[in-house]
């Protein structure tokens, strides 16, 4: 089961998926896919690590999350945009090699057995537009990834100021 959590910044997204996990089991796994740019990021880090109790499971992976074992696990990956900027800064912002290889770390993590997977991501393409080239070319990134993603999903919620909306639900 694939879970597809959207929104602007600060809708709620990770509260909401988090209370999801742990409706869904006793000791979820978390996927921190943040890369430490510095100090403020660091902190960043804490913050929403001390969020989480012992129940959880804590895995930081920045970019082959293919090769963690979901299988028989619930868990969140949090999330898509900070995954995609680190492929984005590898590939040299290279949009198309960076989606081939984000496609590619998605399909293989979905094609392990008894999984379900819970991906929070943002709708980045809905607030300003972006003033750099860089970030206009982050910005169709970002917004092809959650195309493929929610094309996948079985489930896709919108966050708009702390209210879940679904949809898309599993028929």
């Amino acid at each position: 089961m694939i879970y597809l959590i959207t929104g602007g910044e600060r809708s709620g997204k990770s509260s909401y998926a988090q209370d999801l996990a742990m409706e869904l089991s006793s000791n979820p796994m978390y996927v921190a896919t943040a890369r430490k740019w510095d100090g403020d990021f660091q902190s960043r880090i804490d913050r929403h690590q001390a969020e989480r109790d012992e129940r959880w499971i804590n895995v930081e992976k920045e970019k082959h999350l293919g090769e963690i074992d979901f299988s028989g696990k619930v868990a969140i990956v949090d999330c898509v945009t900070l995954w995609l900027t680190n492929f984005f800064v590898d590939t040299k912002n290279d949009v198309e090699l960076c989606l081939e290889q984000a496609k590619a770390e998605f399909d293989a993590l979905v094609t392990q057995k008894d999984a379900t997977i819970i991906i929070i991501t943002n709708e980045i393409g809905m607030g300003v537009h972006a003033q750099t080239h860089i970030g206009r070319k982050f910005t169709e990134l970002q917004g092809w990834m959650n195309q493929y993603l929610a094309k996948k999903a079985d489930e896709v919620v919108l966050m708009v100021s702390g209210i879940p909306v679904k949809i898309k639900e599993k028929k």
